[in-house]
């Protein structure tokens, strides 16, 4: 193949590792895996530096630690000088934009569709019976995130916002109820999904830094965030004429 894909670029001076060392770990660990390798960088502000791999007819994708100077207690010697791991490759579309641009209506629709239905079955995954007990604290995840995040904001203040502190004496007072515990990508937007490349269904979902037992409803209210802000606030588009296929949210929640 030997062809970069969209959404790559050249790696970045300060993200260069050990091609070598990682194509001779790949010869004993991955399973028809034949040299020589060749790498890209994924385009975007990524936490971890995300990497397309090419070997052969066989595509991989590469994600890892940020670089840093480590103390010399710390060091990591093992393969790139960083933790990492290597998944299967994935095509298809990163659709940044919730408005859907350039899609036909039946499109737009059917990708929200796809969106909100593989939500629903993360929410529905038995985590004890998938071995997942430990990935997370069962319980008052939105009192807890109320606290870690208000903790955070008061570290960095500069100055009172009235705003701010109306919604950080609102929030604890309207904590859903029932609670209610499931696996929670708590990054969950389109952006963060490869659709198909060429049907309107879910192919991957990436990102999943963020993950844990949480409520659901913290995912889906993140998830409905463009029903709610502009676009110059965070890509949505609330305040314009809603794109011609896309639910409402009342419609969009209903589904749900």
């Amino acid at each position: 193949m030997s062809a970069r894909v969209a959404g790559t670029i050249e790696v970045l001076s300060t993200h260069r590792f050990d091609l070598e060392a990682l194509e001779r770990y790949m010869e004993r660990q991955v399973e028809g895996f034949r040299r020589p390798l060749t790498a890209w960088q994924f385009r975007g502000g990524q936490s971890n530096p995300t990497y397309y791999l090419e070997a052969g007819d066989r595509q991989y994708v590469l994600r890892r630690k940020p670089p840093g100077k480590l103390l010399p207690s710390a060091e990591d010697p093992d393969v790139i000088g960083t933790p990492f791991y290597v998944m299967a490759y994935v095509p298809g579309r990163v659709l940044t934009d919730p408005r859907l641009p350039g899609a036909a209506t039946a499109e737009r629709a059917a990708v929200y569709d796809a969106a909100n239905e593989v939500l629903a079955r993360l929410h529905t995954v038995d985590w004890q019976a998938a071995g997942l007990a430990d990935f997370g604290r069962p319980g008052n995840y939105f009192a807890r995130q109320i606290h870690r995040w208000t903790s955070q904001y008061r570290a960095s203040e500069t100055e009172t916002i009235p705003a701010m502190e109306r919604l950080i004496a609102w929030l604890p007072e309207h904590i859903p109820a029932p609670d209610e515990t499931t696996l929670v990508h708590g990054d969950y937007r389109l952006g963060n999904m490869i659709i198909h490349p060429t049907a309107p269904r879910v192919a991957a979902v990436l990102d999943w830094e963020l993950s844990t037992l949480g409520h659901p409803l913290g995912d889906l209210a993140y998830h409905c965030l463009p029903f709610r802000l502009r676009h110059d606030q965070f890509e949505g588009f609330a305040g314009e004429p809603r794109p011609a296929g896309i639910p409402s949210e009342d419609e969009y929640l209903a589904a749900y």
